[in-house]
């Protein structure tokens, strides 16, 4: 029987499908992720439980000036009232909001051992203390003044502010990082000054550009300076898209020492970096450990090793309380120069990097987006528009309701006898009082509740003058609110005294610098390659060098010699037709056996060396398959900078690859030059060179039309009128014979001659060197 006839259909609002309850709850997730947790708002670039910190040390009285108490009992305060998470996490942020080299305006003023930026972990909650910092007044100096709206906390019990009324864009100055839900945000902290000028001349000037924005706000200012590198172009449009990257270097000077030497002294780094780290990264590159699964060191690793130890002598951590950032360099030798020792410095290690931009965060509308600098400062304005709105709002009510005090108070003090007689005579004074004076029940209430001698003569002036005060400033306040100009000239003239009283100079140096890359100072002389013909491969210095003596590993032997120079790019074709590109220096000298190929580059899928080529990059060269089919290549085009190298010549099942040859430039090919074919048929044909296609890669034309189960066997590029054909007899006889081109030439893609001879073809060639 079916059980699934048993069950309930999956109507009404008691059912639900799987698949709608999943969908449902992720998206609930994910949301209650981006709002609750991960995002800051663009109102006072708070996330939810930094709002709920600041706002609970504030409600305990733990103002700049006030003793600090313990952040376990800050803690328990903000878990206990408002944040329905771990104390982890609460207290992690505080520590964080502490951290002066995190936070550019650290908001909480922690003592004790609140971490370092070596990574050193924060002490337990239990030994630390913490209050609040002067700028952290710029989130809540407002927050009872009706500039926010609050709603009830996770039990209903208090209530808590949605936002917090900030004066200045926190969300830009302190900058945020957080993953949520399908979305993450990376927004560096920038300057309050640069910053603050910037929103005022928006405030002014609705329409400025970015470009317009950018002269007040140039880049990024980080907490522990560093020098920017990335060009203003590319800064303008990271702040146009809202997202991107730039470049970080470390500053740094040069001592001068004694007797000609010097250091270099690293005083600030990038963001998210440390001497610790620097350190470890060079010791990890002068005493490096092989790979997983591998038991030796790979050539990369010992290159890298060979050039930090050529480079460094000592590197040392004299960082301190005067001196947070201080890692002192001293090279090898003073003959290296400072610009190359800096130069691999910063490409070796994370003394320069790039620092992600993601300018995401939550909008006035409650919606997350990413957003550009124009649009996060314009809604700040927005915002801050609306709260000084409300403040004014909120103290009109108060100066209106103490204007109406006072009006009664003093109609009381003009006729202070029959208000006394009233009080004393009648059973119930207060609607006696209302009907008598003209009072509301909110004047009569006052007048009985004050004392007597608030009604003398003296007090009588004050309360004159006090109520005059209010009047004007009552005036003022519906000008204020009546006029959007004159409203926005107070949020500019608050603004700015808010940056006369923070303001500070950029941290951070922007000056545009080309990225450091690791360069070699190899001296151009010449060198032979020599690689064997089980793919071991080694260099010598010098051409014409007599290799009859050469030795190899036993079962080995010479497969091929090639004469270049130590500046050209050595590309290594296999027989799959992929090409690898080695720096000539990388390729071991001396009297030893080299190295195999494979430990210089990745060699796929079991393929062997065929072949090795160098030149200069506008060199071309003939390439051809077995299969009867080549082009002509330019070296340019076979250089690559992956290991696994790239796929050079296509080829078909059971093809392989034919030795390169060497031909001249294309756009100066000589037309009396041949391409010459042999098969294994024995059969030759030779044709122009200009016939043939310069392609980047793939199979090329077809070269020779050959017969079933016969092969490309050997080819060669003549400039003479002959060439010379070695074959081998039947009995190992070699024979050599001058041939005339004219005797085999016909068009590309032909049969050929059939060579009439007892053997094979064992090679063809020039009759002199070409």
């Amino acid at each position: 029987m079916n059980e699934a006839a048993h069950l309930p259909a999956a109507t009404g609002d008691d059912y639900l499908l799987l698949g709608q309850y999943a969908e449902r709850a992720y998206l609930e997730y994910a949301m209650s992720v981006v709002k609750g947790r991960a995002l800051p708002d663009v109102s006072d670039g708070q996330k939810p439980v930094q709002r709920r910190i600041l706002y609970a040390m504030k409600d305990m009285g733990l103002t700049p000036g006030a003793k600090p108490v313990k952040s376990a009992r800050v803690v328990g305060e903000i878990l206990g009232k408002y944040h329905p998470h771990g104390d982890a996490s609460a207290y992690d942020a505080m520590v964080r909001m502490a951290q002066d080299f995190t936070l550019r305006y650290p908001l909480i003023d922690g003592i004790g051992n609140f971490g370092s930026r070596d990574g050193d972990g924060a002490a337990a909650m239990r030994y630390t203390e913490a209050r609040l910092t002067p700028i952290a007044e710029l989130l809540l100096s407002e927050i009872n003044m009706g500039t926010v709206d609050f709603v009830p906390n996770y039990d209903g019990a208090f209530e808590e502010p949605l936002h917090l009324p900030a004066r200045l864009p926190m969300v830009l100055l302190n900058g945020a990082s957080g993953i949520a839900v399908g979305m993450a945000t990376e927004i560096p902290s920038h300057n309050l000054t640069e910053v603050t000028q910037a929103a005022i001349a928006l405030l002014k000037k609705p329409a400025m550009t970015i470009a317009d924005l950018m002269a007040y706000v140039p880049a990024p200012d980080f907490a522990g300076g560093g020098q920017i590198i990335t060009p203003a172009a590319d800064l303008q449009h990271i702040y146009e898209c809202g997202k991107g990257s730039v470049r970080v270097r470390a500053r740094y000077e040069i001592e001068k020492l004694a007797r000609g030497q010097w250091r270099v002294v690293v005083g600030e780094l990038p963001p998210n970096t440390s001497a610790q780290k620097i350190l470890a990264e060079i010791e990890e590159q002068t005493n490096p450990k092989p790979k997983a699964g591998k038991k030796q060191l790979n050539q990369d690793q010992l290159n890298t090793k060979k050039l930090m130890l050529d480079l460094i002598e000592k590197v040392r951590d004299e960082s301190d309380s005067q001196s947070p950032v201080r890692l002192v360099f001293e090279p090898k030798s003073s003959r290296i120069e400072p610009e190359n020792f800096i130069n691999t410095l910063m490409a070796q290690t994370s003394l320069e990097g790039n620092v992600s931009m993601n300018l995401v965060m939550m909008g006035l509308d409650n919606r997350p987006a990413q957003k550009n600098l124009k649009t996060i400062l314009q809604e700040w304005l927005d915002f801050r528009v609306i709260t000084v709105t409300r403040r004014l709002k909120f103290r009109l009510g108060q100066v209106e309701k103490r204007i109406h005090i006072l009006d009664g108070r003093m109609i009381a003090f003009l006729h202070i006898d029959e208000v006394i007689r009233v009080i004393r005579e009648a059973d119930e004074p207060k609607p006696e009082l209302m009907a008598a004076f003209d009072l509301t029940e909110i004047q009569a209430e006052d007048i009985l509740e004050i004392r007597l001698r608030q009604l003398a003569r003296l007090e009588g002036f004050k309360l004159e003058k006090e109520l005059n005060e209010l009047r004007e400033e009552e005036g003022r306040l519906n000008l204020l609110l009546g006029d959007e100009g004159e409203k926005r000239k107070l949020v500019i003239k608050e603004m700015q005294a808010d940056l006369k009283q923070f303001g500070d100079a950029r941290r951070t140096l922007v000056q545009e610098a080309s990225r450091a890359t690791l360069t070699h100072t190899t001296a151009d002389e010449p060198i032979t390659l020599i690689l064997s013909k089980k793919g071991w491969i080694r260099s010598r210095i010098g051409h014409g060098l007599d290799l009859s003596q050469t030795a190899f590993k036993e079962g080995d032997g010479l497969k091929q010699v090639l004469e270049g120079r130590s500046v050209w790019p050595v590309v290594v074709l296999d027989s799959l037709g992929r090409t690898y590109t080695l720096d000539a220096a990388e390729i071991p000298g001396g009297r030893g056996d080299g190295v195999p190929v494979g430990s210089l580059v990745e060699l796929q899928n079991g393929a062997e060396v065929a072949a090795m080529i160098s030149g200069l990059p506008e060199q071309h060269y003939l390439l051809s398959n077995s299969g009867g089919y080549g082009f002509i290549a330019k070296l340019a085009d076979m250089v690559g900078r992956v290991k696994a190298g790239k796929v050079m010549i296509s080829l078909e099942a059971g093809e392989k690859v034919l030795p390169p040859q060497a031909v001249f430039t294309v756009s100066l090919i000589n037309p009396d030059c041949k391409v010459v074919l042999a098969s294994s048929a024995n059969r030759l044909l030779a044709f122009a060179l200009g016939e043939l296609k310069v392609m980047a890669k793939g199979r090329g034309l077809q070269l020779m039309n050959l017969g079933e189960d016969e092969k490309l066997a050997h080819i060669a590029v003549v400039s003479t009128p002959e060439f010379m054909v070695e074959s081998v007899g039947k009995r190992g006889a070699a024979r050599c014979e001058r041939l005339r081109i004219q005797d085999i030439e016909n068009k590309r893609g032909r049969k050929g001659r059939l060579l009439e001879i007892s053997g094979r073809l064992k090679a063809i060639g020039g009759t002199d060197a070409e």
